[in-house]
């Protein structure tokens, strides 16, 4: 008798894997970038980084899921909260999560849901700083995402302010958990802890806005807008007026901003790079790719401000390729890192503009 033929499609065959296995093929269902990444990883680290992604991955499948209500979501993010932490009821939270999601959500979210158990299992073999850090991610996004879920979002959001918050919840908080996860893996690490937490903020909000930048249309699409209102008001557009056949200047210039915002955040993204000691490559190489692709994401976007599709300003494999290779090249020399990313990202800083709170506030204000 044959064995089972192990697949994604067939969630009672993942029992045949090893836990590494098991959450590799996961990963590669659901992000293929994390897929990409996560394997850089020293293997002291692999475990740890590869379950918290899964984690996260779940609060976005719940938070993203259009049969849920605004007040299931908010159940549903505080039961898995007490899930990770403690690791129990995992069984029957995945029992009763898994028949309401909709055929929207991706197969292998579906998947990731019915063995959601077996993640859970996985979580608790770690370290105790290992699940506190964990945890403490799980419990920061499944409570901050929820209330930008139950707003109107399809005129944008009020302020930056906003959006920074927004940012901290789906991405500041992973790159505060991964810094932590990173200093217990690593006293030579752990000694720029607090510089690290600080700037792992700002790293994760750059990737961040570098995803809302690109997806602008594909959010529309849904009826949501995350970009901040003030930005554009300084410009003088409404996103109230935001279609894909919008090629005012305005929201041209807009973009633009927000492009040079995102730039300050990738370039304090490699600062932190640069505190990782240069013999820790893989750390390196998982934090670089990143911020490489970013960086050449954004650059599609400056080149292309009356893009109308994400698929417009995707960065091509051969652009991944170049940045897998290039950052192998120099991941050791910070000065060559630092050269590397001034040239590279020169255009993507407004000139002679900078953000005011005070005028922003002013604007919102009127």
């Amino acid at each position: 008798m044959s064995e089972t033929r192990i697949s994604l499609d067939n969630p009672k065959s993942l029992s045949q894997l090893s836990d590494n296995d098991f959450q590799t093929l996961l990963l590669e269902g659901v992000s293929r970038t994390f897929a990409l990444t996560i394997p850089q990883l020293p293997k002291q680290l692999y475990s740890a980084v590869a379950n918290a992604y899964l984690l996260c991955r779940i609060v976005d499948t719940i938070e993203d899921e259009v049969s849920l209500s605004a007040a299931q979501k908010k159940y549903f993010c505080s039961e898995f909260i007490d899930v990770v932490k403690t690791g129990v009821n995992a069984e029957p939270f995945a029992v009763e999560l898994a028949p309401l999601l909709s055929e929207q959500t991706i197969p292998a979210e579906h998947t990731l849901i019915h063995v959601l158990p077996r993640v859970i299992q996985i979580t608790h073999t770690l370290d105790d700083d290992q699940i506190e850090a964990l945890a403490c991610c799980v419990e920061t996004m499944a409570e901050g995402m929820p209330i930008f879920q139950a707003q109107n979002l399809h005129d944008g959001l009020p302020l930056l302010a906003d959006l920074d918050r927004y940012c901290y919840y789906v991405a500041g908080c992973v790159g505060e958990m991964l810094a932590k996860l990173f200093c217990h893996y690593s006293p030579e690490i752990a000694k720029d802890k607090e510089e690290l937490l600080t700037l792992s903020v700002s790293f994760g909000q750059g990737l961040q806005m570098t995803n809302i930048l690109k997806d602008i249309w594909d959010d529309a699409q849904r009826g949501v807008c995350w970009l901040p209102q003030d930005i554009f008001t300084e410009t003088g557009f409404d996103l109230k007026n935001l279609s894909p056949e919008t090629t005012n200047e305005n929201f041209r210039v807009g973009l633009e901003h927000l492009i040079s915002i995102a730039h300050g955040h990738l370039n304090n993204a490699l600062l932190y790079t640069l505190k990782i000691p240069a013999h820790e490559t893989g750390i390196r190489n998982f934090c670089l790719w990143a911020l490489g692709m970013a960086v050449l994401t954004l650059k599609k976007i400056k080149q292309n401000l009356d893009f109308n599709h994400s698929d417009q300003v995707k960065i091509t494999r051969k652009s991944v390729k170049a940045t897998i290779l290039t950052t192998k090249l120099m991941g050791r020399s910070n000065f060559l890192l630092t050269v590397l990313f001034n040239l590279t990202s020169r255009e993507l800083k407004a000139i002679d503009w900078t953000y005011s709170i005070s005028s922003s506030k002013a604007n919102s204000d009127l």
